[in-house]
């Protein structure tokens, strides 16, 4: 079974309203991976998530959080603060420690399959991939591969 750990964007987009075609695009592309993922994946996702999906006043707050809960959640514990202490010095992520840095921490300390995010600057980005395997491989640390919820559905969105 996959082990899988969903960040911050995952559940904002599965209850994102804006009408806009992109975002109405990642919305229901979100929805149908959540369906499918729950069926063949182990879920997890984190307290760092939980904390930014109840900061600000979107008014799919409360759902998304709803959401975000009924996975099971890691925490962030000291040693994987150092983890993020290395990402920051050596610049994998952007200086902000309880964002990007923190859920690739928790995916990588946690050994997941996959991180699943929207977020394709700074955690799916293919021109990052590798700064993130040499990092994490002079820690000692398992890799997950850093996709978006369409490319774990196999779709090409040029084709959709």
């Amino acid at each position: 079974m996959k082990k899988v750990y969903l960040e911050t964007s995952i559940f904002s987009f599965y209850y994102d309203e804006r009408p806009q075609p992109e975002i109405v695009a990642r919305r229901n592309w979100t929805r149908e991976f959540w369906e499918v993922c729950k069926v063949d994946s182990a879920m997890f996702t984190s307290g760092a998530t939980l904390v930014e999906l109840n900061r600000g006043n979107k008014p799919h707050r409360a759902a998304a959080l709803e959401l975000a809960r009924s996975l099971p959640a890691y925490e962030s514990t000291d040693e994987i603060k150092a983890i993020v202490a290395v990402y920051l010095m050596e610049m994998v992520m952007p200086r902000d420690p309880f964002g990007d840095a923190l859920h690739l921490a928790l995916a990588s300390f946690h050994k997941c399959d996959f991180l699943v995010t929207w977020n394709c600057a700074h955690l799916a980005n293919a021109n990052k991939a590798g700064h993130i395997h040499l990092v994490n491989n002079r820690l000692g640390l398992h890799t997950p591969w850093l996709v978006t919820p369409l490319e774990l559905l196999g779709k090409n969105p040029d084709e959709i």
